[in-house]
């Protein structure tokens, strides 16, 4: 695993305050993440095994949850699925990373479907921390509106990637009509965000997935703004312009 992290890599001074749970039960893994991150500017809790990621999960409000697949006492994909069914869990709508060191192509769907905004491979380096930091800050960095390279990895081939991106083309059409009545409806509200967030991982729709994760979170915890939901709004919009393109 990497181990060279230097703190100018990043100016972690202008750095909003981002709070990050690091589960995973191999050492050298924990003190890379934990300390790629703190380079990044992030407060790191470092966890290592599943029953304890899902207690501080549902206890503690994290803005990234990076989970490792295979922990005693329940991966990634468990610890997910249980906090998502789980509407009183404080990071219930946490934008959650899955980390492994070996993935079979059978297994990405499944962690994309259930929520996962990213799937990082072990060893990997701090420019993937960088880029997994984007998502969490879409306003301090440049996030793609499509990330074919993604989207190929996701779906395993282009015509299957032109496929679903016509299919959430049609659902964020469908959105755009929808959006005023959803916003007087937290929870349909924030169940069509859960879904959307699954299609865009499969369509490599990163800019919409980080604005939908975030305003996901705020309806979650009741503190959702008209500037976040603006925000979230024009990054559809976008989406949907790239899409015709």
């Amino acid at each position: 695993m990497p181990s060279n992290l230097e703190a100018s890599d990043f100016d972690s001074a202008n750095t909003p305050f981002v709070r990050v749970m690091v589960a995973d039960d191999d050492p050298s893994s924990c003190k890379f993440f934990a300390d790629g991150m703190r380079s990044l500017g992030a407060h790191v809790e470092v966890v290592t095994d599943g029953l304890t990621a899902i207690k501080r999960a549902r206890t503690e409000t994290f803005d990234l949850l990076l989970l490792d697949c295979r922990m005693p006492g329940g991966g990634a994909l468990q610890i997910l699925t249980l906090l998502r069914d789980d509407a009183q869990a404080n990071s219930a709508a946490s934008l959650a990373v899955a980390t492994t060191a070996w993935l079979e192509p059978c297994d990405r769907q499944p962690l994309l479907a259930a929520g996962f905004s990213e799937i990082l491979i072990k060893p990997c380096g701090l420019a993937n921390l960088r880029r997994i930091m984007a998502l969490v800050q879409p306003d301090r960095h440049d996030v793609p509106v499509l990330d074919d390279q993604a989207a190929l990895i996701a779906t395993g081939e282009a015509t299957t990637m032109r496929a679903l991106r016509l299919l959430l083309r049609d659902e964020l059409t469908q959105l755009d009509r929808d959006l005023d009545q959803l916003n007087r409806d937290s929870d349909s509200f924030s169940d069509r965000l859960h879904r959307l967030r699954s299609s865009c991982g499969f369509c490599g729709a990163t800019a919409l997935s980080t604005q939908a994760a975030l305003l996901q979170r705020q309806l979650a915890q009741h503190d959702a703004t008209p500037e976040s939901v603006a925000r979230f709004h024009k990054a559809l919009l976008t989406t949907l312009q790239a899409l015709d393109a």
